[in-house]
């Protein structure tokens, strides 16, 4: 069997995801394992695909191998899907799995972007790995390694695969502008975050029509137009510093001309089930501010041109994306009434300071989130410093006053003769502290 890796790592081999490949090679010698290093060379296959469609056009499967970045895979990988369905490349009847490493943040939106991506090209998928970054040096970590391949290998001879989901395609009419000019109040000026690309008329009426409704000023940033040096690379410099390793003074230009402002709104046309990869650099390229929410508390937007309502998984990211930094999700709006929905919604967060509760989506991200940073505080200090203050470590272990009482229940509720002389007392007595709460209220 023939292998072709796609390697989305900007560290090439010394990728901490790619070493689970070199694992396979070693266990696996009748494989042959052709590698791209595709997240490390995007710039030269921006240029010249012809080495990459020769290995992919040659291969039975193909191996996608990655870090998970901010619910997805790293832009540079991104791009590199966008090159490969650009360049017509005939890949139907070749079998598609993944491995990533994470700490298993959002790594399910991560492997069904790229399931739905081999979707799209025809490619049958077979299924994922994700892995914690330090798996692969336990026995049991190896172990789970081998038997995903052992099922992908089986998989293959079998012909199971996974099925195309049937979707009723919704053809996006262009939009055209309509919303006349409000007169403007002062404050809350909004900043609109676009990936807006010459020629994408329908995006960029949609956003003149946002800013025609907002009762306040806004300001377009295109990041198309910013001068990007490249995608993240993992290199963990900002992590002691603060500072991105880039010269091109991104993490100046987010601080002052972006998170400064009261409220963001997202702008962009739906590209291969995501924001598009110039809009992933830029997500990536936000870990100057570490594992930071310091956003926390500001009010998010998004305009959003395509076939919305049949990207699920989009739909999930853009959710949790807004609940993990703490921030009150307004409005996605993605027609004419969303849109003035959007600006009013945004205009009632702002004057009367909205936040919501996270839910399991936040809830679930940040104790992630907050496990790693405690661990690692050693080195990412300024993440540590920043939990610390905003009592993130929230350790259930820690609430001795908590465990206490649920011994008690404990004790109480096992023992029958207790339980039969209390009868509802126990409901009562749980119920107390909220009757005075509605009493006082």
């Amino acid at each position: 069997m023939r292998v072709c890796v796609i390697s989305g790592s900007p560290k090439g081999d010394n990728s901490i995801t790619y070493q689970t490949v070199l694992y396979l090679q070693k266990k696996y010698p009748d494989v042959i394992f052709d590698t791209l290093h595709v997240g490390q060379k995007i710039r030269q296959y921006e240029k010249d695909m012809t080495e990459a469609l020769v290995a992919i056009r040659s291969a039975e499967v193909l191996l996608f191998c990655y870090p998970v970045y901010t619910f997805i895979a790293p832009s540079q990988l991104h791009r590199f899907i966008e090159l490969m369905k650009a360049s017509g490349v005939d890949l139907s009847g070749k079998y598609a799995a993944q491995i990533t490493t994470s700490k298993h943040f959002y790594d399910t939106t991560a492997h069904k972007y790229i399931e739905e991506n081999c979707h799209d090209m025809g490619i049958k998928y077979v299924g994922g790995l994700s892995a914690d970054m330090d798996d692969l040096l336990t026995e049991s970590g190896r172990a789970d390694v081998t038997t995903f391949w052992d099922m992908v290998t089986w998989k293959v001879s079998c012909d199971i695969y996974e099925p195309v989901p049937k979707r009723t395609v919704n053809p996006v009419a262009p939009y055209e502008k309509s919303i006349q000019p409000a007169s403007k109040k002062s404050g809350n000026e909004a900043v609109i975050v676009a990936n807006l690309a010459e020629g994408d008329t329908s995006l960029a009426n949609m956003i003149a029509d946002f800013q025609a409704a907002y009762p306040y000023e806004s300001r377009v940033v295109n990041l198309v137009e910013y001068p990007f040096m490249g995608g993240c690379l993992g290199c963990f410099n900002c992590a002691v510093t603060g500072k991105c390793i880039y010269k091109d003074k991104f993490d100046e230009f987010l601080r002052q001309e972006i998170q400064s402002k009261t409220c963001i709104i997202y702008a962009f046309t739906i590209s291969d089930h995501s924001m598009g990869s110039r809009m992933k650099m830029y997500d990536d390229r936000q870990f100057c501010n570490g594992h930071r929410t310091v956003t926390m508390g500001m009010p998010f937007g998004y305009i959003i041109n395509g076939d919305y309502d049949n990207e699920s998984n989009l739909q999930l990211i853009v959710e949790g994306r807004a609940q993990v930094g703490g921030n009150f999700l307004t409005k996605v709006a993605t027609d004419k009434k969303g849109i003035i929905d959007l600006a009013n919604t945004m205009e009632y967060a702002l004057e009367h300071k909205v936040q919501q509760p996270a839910m399991f989506l936040g809830v679930g991200g940040m104790k992630i989130f907050r496990d790693l940073i405690y661990i690692m505080r050693g080195m990412m200090k300024a993440d540590h410093e920043f939990y610390k203050a905003h009592g993130f470590y929230d350790f259930p272990q820690k609430q001795k006053g908590t465990i206490l009482k649920m011994q008690l229940v404990g004790l109480i509720i096992n023992n029958k003769k207790i339980q039969k002389k209390m009868g509802n007392k126990m409901t009562e007595g749980m119920l107390m502290p909220y009757k005075k709460v509605i009493e006082e209220a």
